[in-house]
């Protein structure tokens, strides 16, 4: 079967159950650090896929991927112990990515990234955040990353727009200025 398929199958049912019981908020949050631990961690997706491991033992690593030493929701409990009794724990990482994505559909959420060349203060990047979702009509969530190559100011990116506000890329329009002017006068 498709991994897109079982993963999509996985997801709807987590949101159908999750409007059913009004946990919808609470699982979000815990899917949400389980898919950010299973994408930057790839240990911990090459022990999920140990056959050797217990179900018992993927059980207790996967709720401390998702909520660390605190206690994980029924839901998402149950939820985990399903597809671990169904040996789907390797669809896991794309169940949580579908999940994500129907979750932001339904409560209309977008999600962007701002890079800057500096850290940005908390107050600077939720009047961002605020801003753009009032201009989307949306709710937003912004990732904020550090990249020091851009120069200065700063790059939005939400789907496929691009705000390119750097120091960085105005220097590179104004070089490529002077060289089609050079080239005209030669």
């Amino acid at each position: 079967m498709d991994i897109g398929i079982v993963s999509m199958r996985y997801a709807k049912a987590l949101i159908e159950y999750a409007k059913n019981t009004n946990t919808a908020n609470v699982l979000y949050d815990e899917i949400s650090i389980l898919s950010y631990n299973l994408n930057t961690c790839q240990e911990l997706r090459k022990v999920l896929d140990n056959p050797i491991l217990s179900i018992r033992d993927k059980y207790s690593l996967i709720c401390t991927a998702a909520t660390g030493e605190l206690a994980v929701s029924r839901e998402f409990s149950r939820f985990i112990t399903l597809v671990l009794r169904n040996h789907r724990e390797n669809f896991l990482q794309y169940i949580c990515l579908s999940f994500l994505e129907l979750y932001r559909q339904m409560e209309h959420i977008g999600i962007a990234k701002l890079i800057t060349a500096v850290p940005v203060d908390n107050s600077i990047s939720d009047r961002i955040r605020r801003a753009a979702g009032v201009v989307l009509k949306l709710k937003m969530e912004l990732d904020t990353v550090v990249d020091p190559s851009i120069e200065g100011g700063f790059i939005f990116d939400y789907d496929d727009y691009r705000l390119d506000a750097s120091v960085a890329t105005q220097l590179k329009r104004v070089k490529q200025q002077f060289i089609e002017k050079n080239r005209r006068i030669v």
